[in-house]
């Protein structure tokens, strides 16, 4: 039973707990991806930039109607890096490789001792690191940033492993579709407000070290409200209802997740769809990366966006997607609860949906040449079909095991994570000259 205080602090919450955790799961994603990825919109504005071509050199012609004199970053300026494109691919693959590295001990300490603190100080270090981009890269230029990359990568690897440990301690089997999607859809939101924010705030202050201070800072702030609002499991919660904790008690039943004595290692490597999901990830995440890291250099670059409009039309795809990503979401409970599809039937067909779709729409683009609104469109429409991701394939290790859901998600994760090395890497080898992206998706 709750004590008065506690049960004036329940009656202050009009959102039941368990989705309290997940708006919170939510803003912890956004805002780990909006970390990760305001570097893919500053770098483009640090670099020393080549003068603007007629589109011989295989890029677009410059429209008139742009005004570069608006960027806030002067080529000509000796605080501009003179790094090619390889480098830059080095650069911006370098969180990868911490990211892959702390997936695993991330999931295992979410599993024996909660997500809370594993996620919230790994989202903390990202915060601090990010705020330290400007100094790190004044005082050891490109070694420096993909050493600071690596660290922020170190702490950012425990938030999908530790998210997913929680939500198999709070998510019932007929939500987990909608939350699922509602705390992975964050990466969505993180990547509108890290591509949309960084264009709009380098605009505005003429400064791209603004970026880094403003994540970096906001970044902190969520980790004091997850401090105070978020615990690892209903039993722990010194605050929530006695009406939900039963529900949840009922709700998972015997898919609740308990702590676990000993990982069955050779079980869980044995298992044929544990490498299933490896394979859809893998599949998923190449795609995902390289969009991510590399479009913004693309709209750049080869488009010939000015630095405003890249911010707002790279942002653009991942709010097709976000929005995406809660219909699919929807769609996939309803379908689960009225019995049309079974579990894992549904978790299928909406993995081939994300990966068919985005595939075909990619391989158009790659065939669009300088049609700009053909090649937003294709961009868009394939990121908006990788929306039914979330509710397919990433929420999929909750239903393999819940207790051990933080081990999986790691694995899985972990091992898609390898190809954030490899996008951006690649990419920088492929098109040294910034060139038409044929080459980008290996066509």
């Amino acid at each position: 039973m709750l004590t008065g205080w506690q049960l004036i602090l329940s009656k202050l919450f009009v959102i039941p707990q368990r989705w309290v955790m997940a708006i919170m799961g939510f803003l912890a994603v956004a805002n780990a991806y909006t970390m990760r990825v305001c570097l893919n919109i500053a770098i483009t504005q640090m670099v020393r930039k080549k003068a603007h071509s007629t589109g011989n050199d295989g890029s677009c012609p410059v429209d008139d109607s742009v005004d570069f004199s608006a960027e806030g970053s002067d080529p000509t300026e000796l605080t501009a890096f003179d790094w090619d494109e390889a480098t830059q691919g080095m650069i911006l693959s370098a969180f990868y490789y911490g990211y892959i590295v702390t997936h695993l001990p991330g999931g295992m300490l979410a599993e024996r001792f909660g997500g809370k603190y594993s996620l919230g100080f790994g989202v903390l270090s990202t915060a601090v690191f990010t705020l330290l981009t400007p100094w790190t890269v004044s005082a050891g230029g490109a070694t420096g940033l993909i050493i600071l990359r690596v660290l922020e990568g170190l702490g950012e690897g425990f938030t999908f492993p530790a998210l997913n440990a929680m939500l198999a301690r709070w998510a019932p089997v007929s939500e987990r579709g909608r939350m699922g999607s509602l705390v992975f859809g964050g990466a969505q939101i993180g990547n509108i407000a890290g591509t949309y924010l960084s264009g709009l705030v380098i605009k505005e202050t003429g400064e791209w070290q603004s970026v880094f201070y403003l994540f970096g800072a906001i970044g902190i702030l969520w980790f004091i409200l997850w401090a105070l609002l978020c615990y690892n499991d209903p039993e722990s919660h010194p605050f929530i209802s006695d009406k939900e904790k039963k529900y949840l008690e009922e709700a998972l039943g015997s898919h609740r997740s308990s702590l676990p004595s000993a990982i069955p290692w050779k079980a869980i490597f044995m298992s044929v769809p544990l490498w299933a999901l490896v394979c859809a990830q893998i599949g998923h995440d190449y795609g995902y990366f390289t969009m991510v890291t590399d479009l913004p250099k693309y709209m750049t670059g080869v488009l010939k966006f000015d630095i405003h409009r890249t911010g707002t039309l790279a942002a653009l795809p991942y709010a097709v997607m976000w929005l995406s990503s809660i219909t699919f979401g929807w769609i996939c409970d309803k379908i689960v609860k009225r019995n049309w599809l079974t579990v894992t039937n549904a978790r299928k067909t909406f993995t081939t949906i994300a990966s068919v779709g985005p595939g075909i729409c990619m391989i158009l683009a790659s065939y669009s040449g300088c049609n700009t609104d053909a090649v937003v469109i294709l961009f868009t429409a394939s990121m908006g079909l990788m929306g039914a991701f979330y509710p397919g394939m990433k929420v999929n290790a909750l239903d393999l095991s819940g207790n051990y859901a933080g081990t999986i998600m790691a694995i899985v994760n972990g091992i898609g994570a390898i190809t954030g090395i490899i996008a951006p890497y690649l990419v920088g080898l492929l098109t040294p000259d910034v060139s038409i992206p044929k080459k980008l998706f290996g066509i």
